[in-house]
């Protein structure tokens, strides 16, 4: 196999092991998948201020997110369907960020339950939570959260509604799969993950199925969505859910100042900028665009989060050069999880930390919390630098 030296790699390896459906869930947005493209585009748009003679020895990553201890500011973003790119992804990615040191986040729509993850690790992870409209089974779904000893909630506000996602729809992305000729035929060729699955019981989604009523007759992953999913959903239930909790919440899927503002004034113990990775809003911005509005408008109140786009160590100093705490990659390490398992999720994060540790320490930097926007050149002198 050919050495894997970025992202990218993975992502190629991925495509090969792991079958067109789950792939595709991944790897795409919504609609014409602008949003998607720009995550990545305006991280590339921002360009960084290289310092020389300057002391490089005894660099650190080490940082805090809401209060945890991390080795980086990176965690693992909440992906549903982890447990689809390989067999019993989410208790590989976990046992991964959990060696590494970074924090692991399971969503509600994961094919192994908060249960299975928290009998195979050894720290507390976060959980993702959506809004459902049973809310029986939303109080439970907390409680069962509690229990495993999770530290933190994440609680997700851009996915009332399903956003228009082509590839879903024209694979009809379901777990388990259907038994199509199509699909029969595609897995047929895809070995590896094949023998994964057969060594595994988790096929469907462990946190919902035996759980909430209608749940093993769902048909495709967006009809089922569609039909559960609160639209209704309000900063009221944001309220009722901080309650029940009682513990660490922070916020997910803002992209407005205004919003955020209201995040804050709802008890947010941290926000994450974000638009479902282009997978909700297409034409939204994206993340990193975003970003330093909202660091001015509530930078000073409440821990900022982003995530979108992220693919290299280069694009976290960027975020975090922007005001962000702390960031988080989804596609990346699913990346990693198709092409190698726990060993990719890894990879994954050793690629992201060593590009982090020498694009800081070329900036000038040897603490990752003292990194502030003086390593960026402004825009304008980018395009124009003739200008000052």
């Amino acid at each position: 196999m050919a050495k894997i030296a970025c992202i990218e790699d993975l992502r190629v390896l991925a495509k090969r092991r792991v079958p067109k459906m789950f792939y595709e869930y991944a790897d795409s947005g919504s609609w014409t998948e602008s949003t998607y493209r720009n995550n990545a585009s305006d991280f590339a748009r921002i360009r960084l201020r290289q310092k020389v003679a300057v002391n490089m020895e005894n660099r650190s990553l080490a940082s805090t997110m809401i209060g945890q201890d991390v080795s980086m500011p990176v965690a693992l973003a909440p992906t549903g369907l982890t447990g689809m790119q390989s067999a019993d992804g989410e208790i590989k990615a976990a046992k991964a960020a959990e060696k590494f040191g970074v924090p692991f986040t399971l969503s509600t729509m994961s094919i192994c339950s908060i249960e299975d993850v928290a009998e195979n690790t050894t720290v507390p992870f976060w959980f993702q939570l959506y809004v459902m409209r049973d809310k029986d089974y939303l109080g439970k779904l907390i409680d069962r959260a509690k229990a495993a000893g999770c530290s933190a909630l994440v609680l997700t506000l851009d996915l009332q509604i399903i956003g228009q996602r082509h590839a879903d729809f024209k694979n009809g992305l379901t777990a388990p799969p259907k038994p199509t000729l199509r699909n029969i035929a595609n897995m047929a060729t895809k070995v590896r993950w094949g023998l994964g699955m057969l060594g595994t019981k988790r096929h469907s989604f462990g946190n919902i199925v035996g759980h909430v009523a209608g749940a093993e007759k769902m048909g495709s992953l967006a009809e089922w969505t569609n039909e559960q999913f609160d639209p209704a959903l309000s900063w009221e239930d944001v309220q009722w859910i901080k309650e029940r909790w009682g513990g660490k919440l922070i916020i997910k899927g803002i992209l407005d100042a205004d919003d955020a503002k209201l995040a804050v004034k709802s008890g947010a113990d941290a926000i994450i900028v974000s638009n479902h990775g282009g997978r909700q809003l297409d034409g939204a911005l994206s993340a990193i665009e975003i970003l330093p509005e909202i660091v001015k408008a509530v930078g000073e109140k409440v821990e900022i989060h982003m995530d979108g786009g992220i693919m290299s160590g280069q694009d976290v100093l960027k975020a975090i050069a922007l005001g962000a705490k702390g960031t988080y990659i989804g596609r990346a390490f699913l990346y990693g999880l198709g092409a190698m398992g726990e060993q990719g999720v890894t990879c994954a994060l050793e690629i992201i930390q060593k590009e982090l540790d020498l694009t800081m320490a070329f900036c000038g930097h040897r603490q990752i919390d003292e990194v502030t926007s003086d390593i960026l050149i402004p825009a304008e002198k980018v395009f124009n630098p003739y200008l000052g």
